[in-house]
């Protein structure tokens, strides 16, 4: 099979994202993507018994899974019509697959957050950064409660400033969880508001610099919460009964990513980063007794018990993510028709290698490596965004077409990537952005050379958000012996330019990172941003943009274009006008995956 051909078969596969069990723990819904023009929203019963419901059948935008009803009968989800990142509510019932109730005002100017049902069938709730009585957008998230029968929308709280993260309804409809981040940038306090308006208060806070989630207990009296505790994090329950805390892990050995109770009860799924991949445990909430679901190849999320088993999410480099059935004896059982769907072998993709060097300070930093298929044309490092996010043992089409193309891949998890303990996250903010994270990836780039894995003058780095942020970085401050082109996805070049064009929510995120505003720290936004380096490139350069990105915005091409042009420094420009924070349309990807191909080629020579 020829790359192209190949290409359109990795295109093919769906990828799976937002799973969400039904109250009962009966049925599953999640978004597909690359099934056709656009994600849509898939349904089906834990046990296998029936095949798939295309819920969404949709060509004007991406749908994603909100919430189910409280009485399992239908999902409400969201649809972000053209990558702008503003979405609208609708309603999808289970026995009227394809038809969607549009339960938010269209064209949205505004970014929305949760969407629940109350059980009384007639509230929606939901966070947005509008005030509802003007129709204007403000740059503070505030909590609402909408009456589908009158129109009436009640404001349930109004943070001073910041931003409100994901509400969630208890089952009973008395109390709505959300996290604030107004005391500092780096922290979120969980609050309680009630249903009515009537109360709104902060009930979880270990330090305004600390993280805070939480979720409630299906028995909507109980919340589940993780909070950071110096180098590590704590998982603790507290009562809305007698608002008491007891602490349900307290480890500092333990590496906890996540943890959520399923909706039907059960034991306490937590979630951790062990060896560069995913470990789950099952705790008893009430006796702290744990238990460890079947030990399988690759990576296993357990989601919802089932009589016999579990519904899990389990996948790999050769495997793409899928919903399968846990049942002791028995081999894993895809409840998605997955298999069936596919047209790939897995034997012909990549296996992801576990690589290991050591930074500049001394630091182990992980990747992995991915080997060329034949005889090799180059090396490219694929840079995760986030950066609070990490690369994983996970099918990745764009991964796999380049390896097919004759490149060895790494992917590399510098300092700050989630999965490898809180203090290595948190490790970046010493320098800020532009620091020793980037050192870690150089660092990669000089041990795959040392091991004879790559070659000199013969590696490119590409990567969308951030990933894109540090080809940036590479191709202005290193030597063309270590990277010799560079490809920026929706990377930010200028961090002032940045910082204000970016969505609202986002820039406290920004003054985590960097460790304050652009006014307070105004040195550093400066040193520390590609723009100012230009002149610095000899390599090959190739600027990519979603033009319709509302976080790393296309201001930071404007600007950056200009500046070359000043210096003189030649470029190559993709731009697509239909898509929003990274490229994720397949017949986009069709022109844009062979086109970072045929430039890296060019490139080595």
């Amino acid at each position: 099979m020829d790359a192209e051909r190949f290409l359109e078969t990795l295109l093919s596969v769906p990828v799976l994202s937002g799973p969400e069990v039904s109250p009962d723990g009966s049925w599953v819904a999640w978004s597909w993507s690359r099934l056709g023009p656009a994600a849509d929203v898939f349904a089906a019963p834990v046990d296998g018994s029936s095949a798939p419901v295309r819920l969404t059948a949709s060509a004007e935008g991406d749908t994603a899974v909100a919430s189910w009803a409280p009485d399992g009968e239908s999902v409400l989800v969201t649809q972000d019509t053209d990558g702008d990142e503003r979405a609208r509510l609708y309603r999808v019932r289970l026995a009227e697959p394809g038809v969607m109730e549009p339960l938010t005002r269209p064209d949205p100017n505004y970014y929305l957050g949760g969407g629940q049902l109350h059980p009384n069938g007639r509230w929606l709730v939901y966070s947005a950064n509008l005030d509802a009585e003007s129709g204007e957008e403000t740059e503070e998230d505030r909590l609402y409660r909408q009456d589908l029968e009158t129109g009436e929308i009640l404001s349930l709280a109004r943070p001073v400033g910041g931003s409100i993260l994901r509400p969630e309804l208890n089952r009973d409809g008395t109390h709505i969880l959300y996290t604030r981040n107004e005391l500092d940038p780096a922290g979120r306090q969980v609050w309680l508001a009630d249903v009515d308006g009537l109360e709104d208060r902060e009930i979880l806070n270990f330090g305004d610099a600390a993280k805070v989630s939480a979720s409630w207990f299906p028995d909507g009296r109980r919340v589940l919460f993780l909070t950071e505790a110096g180098p590590y994090r704590r998982l603790g329950i507290w009562s809305l009964d007698d608002e008491g805390v007891s602490w349900l892990l307290d480890d500092p050995g333990r590496n906890v990513e996540e943890a959520f109770v399923p909706p039907n009860g059960g034991p306490v799924v937590v979630v951790e980063a062990e060896g560069a991949g995913i470990k789950a445990s099952l705790f008893d909430a009430a006796s702290g007794a744990e238990s460890v679901p079947p030990d399988l190849p690759g990576n296993l999320v357990p989601l919802v018990p089932v009589e016999g088993g579990w519904v899990g999410k389990r996948y790999d480099a050769r495997h793409p993510v899928d919903l399968v059935r846990l049942e002791e004896g028995r081999e894993p059982a895809s409840i998605t028709g997955l298999p069936e769907r596919m047209a790939l072998d897995p034997s012909r993709l990549g296996p992801a290698e576990d690589f290991r060097w050591r930074s500049v300070d001394g630091l182990e930093i992980q990747g992995w490596l991915y080997r060329a298929s034949g005889e090799s044309t180059g090396t490219v490092v694929l840079v995760h965004g986030g950066p609070t996010s990490h690369a994983e043992d996970r099918f990745n089409a764009q991964v796999q077409y380049f390896v097919a193309r004759g490149f060895h891949v790494l992917a590399p998890n510098y300092r700050g990537s989630t999965g490898f303990g809180l203090a290595f996250q948190e490790s970046i903010k010493e320098d800020g952005w532009g620091g020793r994270e980037q050192e870690d990836i150089r660092a990669g780039i000089e041990a795959l050379i040392e091991a004879g894995v790559a070659e000199a003058g013969r590696v490119g780095v590409t990567g969308t958000s951030y990933g894109g942020y540090s080809a940036w970085w590479a191709i202005t401050h290193w030597r063309t012996e270590i990277v010799a082109a560079a490809a920026p996805v929706c990377g930010m070049t200028d961090l002032i330019v940045d910082y204000h064009a970016t969505r609202p929510d986002l820039r406290p995120y920004s003054e985590e990172m960097m460790g304050g505003t652009p006014e307070g720290v105004p040195d550093r936004y400066r040193e520390r941003s590609p723009i100012n380096s230009v002149g610095d490139i000899r390599g090959r350069l190739l600027i990519v943009q979603g033009m319709q990105d509302p976080n790393v915005t296309p201001e930071n091409v404007d600007v950056v274009v200009r500046a070359l042009g000043r210096e003189g420094i030649p470029y190559d420009l993709l731009t697509f006008e239909d898509e929003g924070h990274g490229i994720a349309r397949p017949w986009n990807l069709k022109v844009l995956y062979p086109r970072l191909a045929d430039f890296f080629e060019s490139a080595f020579g």
